[in-house]
């Protein structure tokens, strides 16, 4: 007997909350064979829901309800495990607490002898303890106030879960709106990595996400001083979705787009020492740091690494003028392509990176987009050969994976279009 769609789509959600589960109990292993192997089972579950939320254009609305019920079971079994001793929500809780005691996150080296009586149990732990911080202004504040309300990792977790639970809502709302199918909010909310970055390792990327999905239903509302305002703050949690620009084209007035740049800058105004704004360790960052970049490191023997950084800055932002100028009056995907294109090209991609992506991954144009948030669990890997002494180096085999997965898809949904019979035209005669 042949399955109906709501209840294979049941089905892959439970594959899914077996899989994350495992995952939770060797999230203590991470990368290891034992965690990610699940957590790659989980994905290829995921891929198959897009599958089946592209084949029927409407759910019954418990599908809906029970479908972010088992998305709630998964992030708690995350949320309760520890993250791993060097996260980077150790980093945050150190500004956070620094700031607090008066200090700048952006001058102190958290190695520094001096500073041993600031850290705290958790802090000691931070990555890369011999640069300051890197993350922009907005960020930091977050830091802070998350700090202020209480100093723990643990904190740090059930907020970055609350800003994951608010884009599931604002989703909710933005669907019903546009009337799209509500059950597009399952291909935000099934995605693993949200398990496992956002409740499990905490990264703040979700904040900027959400901050750009608000101004990205904003913009489509025409509530154009809301969508320029979270745009730039936004940018002040990561500067990655400053390649967005263009879209903004015409579709904000000028006061708008001055607010968002004085929202951003008031935002360094706590941090500046003698007008100079401060960029802590973004310098140390583009020069010195290497993760699952292939195009970097290919165009970096051609050029100085700021100008291959600028290279990826101006890919992302000449993709927004195309897509701007060939896209409707706010598609989803013309959010997802430009910074798909400058991460493509960036030093560092970690697969958190991609939760930026995620709100805005619901139609076909984008499942390569979709294809490569599953196929970058793989550099998980590193991690584990970290633990048995190996460099930190993605393997050769594990971006031929990851890339491969993407370029294939790609290639498929091409020639799936070239092959589809064209629509005759009508005579006007």
């Amino acid at each position: 007997m042949k399955l109906s769609p709501s209840r294979r789509l049941y089905g892959l959600g439970g594959i899914i909350l077996v899989m994350l589960a495992i995952c939770s109990r060797e999230f203590g292993a991470l990368g290891a064979p034992s965690f990610i192997v699940p957590l790659a089972v989980a994905g290829v579950a995921y891929l198959l829901a897009i599958r089946e939320l592209l084949s029927a254009p409407v759910f019954p609305k418990r599908v809906v309800v029970i479908g972010l019920a088992l998305a709630a079971v998964w992030h708690v079994l995350f949320l309760v495990m520890p993250p791993g001793p060097d996260d980077d929500v150790h980093r945050y809780l150190w500004d956070g607490r620094v700031q607090q005691l008066g200090y700048s996150p952006y001058l102190l080296v958290p190695s520094d002898p001096a500073l041993d009586v600031l850290h705290t149990s958790e802090t000691r732990t931070l990555n890369n303890p011999g640069v300051p911080s890197p993350y922009p202004a907005g960020a930091q504040l977050l830091f802070r106030v998350i700090a202020s309300i209480h100093e723990s990792v643990f904190m740090f977790k059930i907020a970055f879960v609350a800003f994951d639970a608010a884009i599931v809502v604002v989703l909710l709302q933005f669907l019903r709106w546009s009337r799209e199918g509500m059950h597009w909010v399952l291909a935000y909310a099934w995605h693993p990595l949200l398990a496992t970055d956002v409740a499990g390792s905490g990264h703040v990327d979700i904040v900027g996400a959400l901050l750009l999905l608000v101004s990205f239903v904003a913009l489509g509302r025409r509530w154009r001083t809301v969508a320029a305002t979270a745009f730039g703050l936004a940018v002040a949690v990561k500067l990655l979705p400053i390649v967005l620009t263009p879209l903004y084209w015409k579709r904000i007035r000028r006061r708008d787009a001055a607010l968002a740049a004085g929202v951003f800058g008031l935002l360094y105004v706590p941090f500046l020492r003698d007008g100079e704004v401060p960029i802590g360790s973004l310098g140390a960052y583009v020069k010195s740091f290497r993760f699952n970049g292939p195009v970097f490191v290919a165009l970096e023997h051609v050029g100085s690494p700021e100008v291959v950084a600028g290279f990826a800055v101006l890919v992302g932002i000449l993709t927004a003028i195309w897509l701007r100028r060939r896209s409707g009056p706010w598609p989803s995907e013309a959010f997802a392509w430009p910074m798909a294109a400058a991460m493509l090209c960036a030093p560092v991609v970690y697969p958190w990176y991609l939760l930026w992506l995620l709100p805005f991954l619901r139609s076909t144009s984008v499942l390569p987009i979709i294809i490569w948030t599953v196929s970058i669990i793989p550099t998980y890997y590193v991690w584990h050969l970290r633990t048995i002494g190996g460099p930190w180096l993605v393997p050769g085999w594990v971006m031929v994976v990851e890339y491969g997965a993407v370029a294939a898809g790609a290639a498929i949904i091409g020639l799936r279009r070239l092959m589809e019979p064209a629509i005759p035209r009508c005579s006007t005669n």
